[in-house]
């Protein structure tokens, strides 16, 4: 795993992308940045198998470099077929890279669209969608949900990670502060704290748990419930 220090000099402001740079760090990056981030990939799995239907389909949407469908390649039926999609070629070549050496003979696809111009969802009886949603453009966030819901079997999940923010301006600083302490703790600089949220700015857009809820709701989801919440990081499932 190769640590992430794109950050680490000072460099002209720009916006973050998943380029060729970030997969090759992502793995560190995630790991470091997201609290609790093997827990919730746990998590993330055992829902998954939970509601996983053999015969049927699972979609990781913004699958980035696969962790999440080399997880569950542990934990599914070989019956359930995956569809990884992601909008960067580069973090699918790392994808296809970590899927091929598992070895699994499970039949999966990897895809490079861009999720407003995804194909319709088919057959699916999971979708799980980690930090994904947020890097949306918030305009196309209720029409994708719909999309997704549209395209999923009846008693099927969607696991959703998101980074949120709160209604209260008070708790968001305090929240935002305790999230920077944890990345000190992993070993990031001020310097790079910095300029990471920099280039996030116009990129990284979170709403409120709330806000994600009533979407997921107005989308089609009869069930809505969180299941994991650390400060300014919210995981939910919806259930059709």
């Amino acid at each position: 795993m190769n640590l992430d220090n794109l950050f680490a000099e000072e460099k002209a402001a720009g916006d973050f992308c998943f380029d060729g740079q970030v997969a090759g760090v992502f793995d560190n990056m995630v790991d470091r940045s997201v609290p609790f981030y093997q827990e919730i990939q746990r998590m993330t799995g055992e829902m998954a198998a939970s509601y996983a239907v053999p015969g049927t389909q699972l979609y990781d949407l913004g699958c980035a470099t696969g962790t999440t469908l080399a997880l569950l390649d542990t934990l599914m039926p070989n019956s359930v077929s995956f569809t990884g999609i992601d909008n960067s070629p580069e973090m699918l070549d790392k994808c296809r890279d970590k899927f091929e050496q598992l070895g699994s003979s499970r039949d999966a696809r990897f895809l490079c669209h861009d999720l407003r111009e995804m194909s319709a969802l088919d057959n699916a009886s999971v979708v799980t969608m980690l930090l994904t949603l947020m890097f949306v453009r918030p305009l196309h966030r209720k029409m994708l949900l719909s999309s997704i819901c549209q395209g999923m079997n009846s008693g099927g999940a969607l696991i959703l990670v998101e980074k949120v923010v709160c209604e209260s301006p008070e708790l968001n600083r305090q929240y935002i502060n305790y999230y920077y302490n944890m990345k000190r703790r992993h070993g990031y600089s001020e310097l790079e704290i910095s300029q990471k949220r920099e280039a996030l700015e116009n990129v990284l857009i979170p709403f409120t748990e709330a806000e994600n809820r009533q979407m997921l709701h107005d989308a089609g989801f009869r069930s809505v419930e969180v299941f994991f919440r650390w400060y300014n990081f919210c995981g939910m499932v919806a259930i059709k």
